[in-house]
This record gives structure tokens, C-alpha cells and sequence, in this order.
């Protein structure tokens, strides 16, 4: 029965409900969860909880949808998509959510509903969740007979992926590991951190020190992993002492090893075009001289700009602008961390795989070629360029290399000398990052020497 009684709306489920919105009106997960939190004045743990909601739903939207589309009259397709994403976001709390009580996830879904779509919409609600609580045990994606027995379309569903992107990926490496990808894209992406200005152990003790627990993390060794509680209900990192002091900021193994493949010279004079958040621009000024870090975002350009003053680094210049037409000379080398479709990225932009299409690799080739045309021009006789993606996608990676090779006859494909980077993240000189393979998100980068002058 629905109970006609007021209910008190928690913050986080009305902060949840509002970042759907915002994924709905093209914002990025990142952001939007990052707002709604700070207005909704979420503590600690309520931010973790609201993240394992969102980040947790839209990780299972596949097989949430194939649960209701069965139990609504007329399929998802005849609601509102805010509707939709309310009874996706209750039935992830009955089925997965442990720490939610099922009357709780029900009252709340129920309440928000009527709030936002009035009393019919509310009992629909009601309706549909309860059955799924009672129903909970029958629903086994590996199961139900309504998956189907396509090999693409049961992937597609199970591991809650787009059918077009997992039909490319058993293409290329076969449904096994395809599925060892699709399985790590639905982990929750661990926080690395990079010590910047202490070594690892240093910060490891002051982290120690102040009660957060870290591990190892694969092929960067210097990195540190934070133990789950350390993001979660604990402490958060802007609250940590090393963090005020500037000593660490927080990047991914794969995009330190684009740094350390691309094996710039100390006191090299480098442009980081496409610059923000600014990891990468961080990592290059440990030895440059200069680095230049150029984006055409204001407001991503401001995030870097924060690191910068927090860490302290004076050897970092910050210059809005457009990659594809830089007001800058000639330099020692040039990293172009091209614009991506990011599926190398899935675990940690959830909403990512929803957004993308097809036609995405096409437009963001001709973005990616421009950049690599203007980034030519910056790069000295004997210098660098540092190709990049966090793609998995061949076409904009070796391709795009490939093809600025055949038209670029005064650069060739020069990998860092031996024991720079691992051997298992080499492939035929560039530089290649699997999830499924190595435990990390994914990165692809390629080093091309322009020849003539006199290399570094």
C-alpha cells in the first residue's frame, strides 16, 4: 500500500536525483556530482554513499532497465527519462545496496516521485518497486531467460555496456577477454596518489600518521593506492595534512606512464597542449624547465590552476588557449593529450559508455588530426611530440600515428630507450595500456622525433 504520509526526502537521494539531471542536460559525471554535493553540504559520509549510488547505478543500467522494462506497463520508454532514472536508482538500492533497508529505498524512490512528477507517477513507482523486492531473488542476469542467448547482446546487458562498443571489442580481442574488460570498467576505480616533492615513503608515513591506510598499485611503483575507507566514509583527501601542504596529487598509473614514456629530457622546454586537469602537466614539471600548459576551458584550466598554487610549482605557465591554434614558438617537446572518446576510462566516468556514439570516433578523429598538425609545428628540429589518448579505440590511436607518419615525413616513431617502462605496456614502440590486462584504467601514446638539429 502507499502510505500518504510525508516523508522526509534524504539530501543525498535528492542530490542523486539532481546529477542524473544534469548527466541528462550534458554535464560530465565529475562535475555534476561535485556541485550537487557542495550544494546539498554532504558530509563525509554521505558523499560516499551518494557516489555508490550514482556511480553503482549507472555501472548496472543495462540489466536495471531489462528488470523494469519487464515490469512496466508499456516499457521504459512511454516515462519520463527523470521518472526512468528514479526507479533505476530505487531498484539499485533493493538490489545492491546492502545498507538501505527495502522500505527505505521504496519510501524514499516513492516520495521522490511524487515530488517531482506528482501522485500517479509516485504510485507507479510504488508499484513497480515493490514487485521488484519481491521478485529479488528470481533476478539473475546469468538467469534470466530475457538476456537472451546472443553472445554480444547477453555481454552487453550482463556487464551493462553499450551492444555497438562490445560487438567492436569481441572484434578485436574475443568475448573472453572482452569480458575481463567489460568486468574491470565495472570496479570502482581505487584514488592513486603521486608524491610530489617527498618520496613515496615519506608520504606514506605521514599518511600512516594520520590514519589512512595505503597499498601498492600496478607498474608504478612510487604511486601510492589508498585503501577503500580512505575514500569513502573516512577522511577526505582535501582534509588530509599532506594534501594542504601540497605534497601529492592524484593520478592514474596509466597517465604517469604516458609521462614516463614520453621520456622528456630534464630542463626541456615543453607545451602540454590540452593540458587540463593538469596531472600530466604536473608529472612534466618534476625535471623541465618550463612547461606550458595550454586548454581552451576556463573552468578546466581553473582546476589545474588550483593544483599549481597548491603544490607550489613555479615552473608551470598557464595559457587559455585552443590547441588547434597555439600562440606559442617552437619548444624541446610537445605532449598533445588529444580530446578521446575515453574508453580506456570507463571504471572511473560511469556515464561515459551512456554518452558516447559511434559517430563520436569519426568527429573526434578530425579533432584529434588538427591537433597533430598544429602540434607539429611547435616541436624544434630534434625535439619531441608525445601523441596521447585514454582510448582503447584503434582509430584514434595507432591510426591517427599512422597516418600523421605518412604525411609528416620529418618526424619518426621513437620509443624511450630500454627500461624506461615496463615491457608489458610496450607494443612495437608505442606505448599501450589495457585494463583488462593491466589493472589500470587505459592509455595509448606514441614518441615521434622530429629529425634534424640536435636531439636532447
Amino acid at each position: 500500500m502507499l502510505h500518504t504520509s510525508a516523508t522526509a526526502l534524504t539530501e543525498s537521494r535528492q542530490a542523486a536525483a539532481n546529477i542524473l539531471s544534469d548527466l541528462r542536460s550534458g554535464e560530465k559525471l565529475d562535475l555534476a556530482f561535485e556541485r550537487r554535493v557542495r550544494e546539498a553540504a554532504l558530509d563525509a559520509r554521505d558523499r560516499r554513499w551518494t557516489q555508490e549510488l550514482v556511480y553503482g547505478m549507472l555501472r548496472r543500467r543495462a540489466w536495471l532497465d531489462a528488470i523494469l522494462a519487464a515490469r512496466v506497463r508499456g516499457g521504459l520508454a512511454r516515462l519520463e527519462p527523470d521518472l526512468t532514472d528514479l526507479l533505476r536508482l530505487g531498484t539499485y538500492q533493493l538490489l545492491y545496496m546492502r545498507s538501505v533497508p527495502p522500505y527505505a529505498a521504496i519510501a524514499q524512490t516513492v516520495e521522490s516521485a511524487k515530488r517531482r512528477h506528482g501522485i500517479g507517477a509516485s504510485k507507479l513507482v510504488n508499484a513497480v518497486l515493490r514487485r521488484v523486492d519481491r521478485e529479488r531473488e528470481e533476478l539473475d542476469p546469468l538467469r534470466d531467460r530475457r538476456v537472451g542467448s546472443d553472445p554480444i547482446d547477453r555481454l552487453a546487458v550482463i556487464h551493462s555496456h553499450p551492444r555497438w562498443l562490445v560487438a567492436r571489442w569481441i572484434a578485436r580481442w574475443g568475448a573472453g577477454e572482452t569480458e575481463k574488460l567489460l568486468e574491470a570498467n565495472n570496479t570502482e576505480a581505487p584514488v592513486v596518489l603521486r608524491p610530489f616533492g617527498v618520496v613515496r615513503e615519506q608520504l606514506e608515513a605521514m599518511l600512516e600518521a594520520s590514519d589512512v591506510a595505503t597499498n601498492d598499485v600496478p607498474l608504478v611503483p612510487d604511486s601510492l593506492g589508498l585503501a577503500p575507507a580512505a575514500n569513502g566514509n573516512g577522511t577526505q583527501l582535501a582534509e588530509l595534512g599532506a594534501y594542504r601542504q601540497g605534497l601529492f596529487f592524484v593520478q592514474d598509473p596509466a597517465a604517469t606512464l604516458v609521462t614516463r614514456y614520453a621520456s622528456i629530457p630534464a630542463g626541456a622546454r615543453v607545451i602540454d597542449l590540452c593540458a587540463a586537469p593538469g596531472g600530466k602537466a604536473l608529472e612534466l614539471s618534476r625535471d623541465a624547465l618550463v612547461v606550458v600548459a595550454a586548454d581552451k576551458s576556463h573552468s578546466r584550466l581553473a582546476r589545474l590552476r588550483e593544483n599549481v598554487r597548491r603544490l607550489d610549482v613555479r615552473n608551470i605557465a598557464l595559457v587559455n588557449a585552443d590547441g588547434r591554434q597555439p600562440p606559442m614558438r617552437s619548444v624541446d617537446a610537445v605532449l598533445l593529450d588529444a580530446p578521446c572518446t575515453g574508453t580506456g576510462t570507463f571504471r572511473r566516468h560511469p556515464d561515459a559508455r551512456w554518452r558516447l556514439t559511434p559517430d563520436d570516433i569519426a568527429s573526434l578523429g578530425v579533432l584529434q588530426r588538427e591537433l597533430l598538425d598544429a602540434a607539429a609545428t611547435l616541436v624544434r628540429p630534434g625535439g619531441l611530440l608525445v601523441y596521447a589518448t585514454c582510448s582503447l579505440e584503434p582509430e584514434e590511436n595507432y591510426a591517427q600515428v599512422e597516418a600523421f607518419l605518412a604525411t609528416h615525413h620529418e618526424f619518426r616513431l621513437e620509443p624511450p630507450r630500454e627500461g624506461v617502462i615496463p615491457d608489458t605496456v610496450l607494443d612495437a614502440g608505442r606505448l599501450r595500456v589495457l585494463p583488462q590486462r593491466h589493472g589500470v584504467d587505459g592509455a595509448f601514446a606514441a614518441r615521434l622525433r622530429r629529425i634534424g638539429g640536435n636531439d636532447r
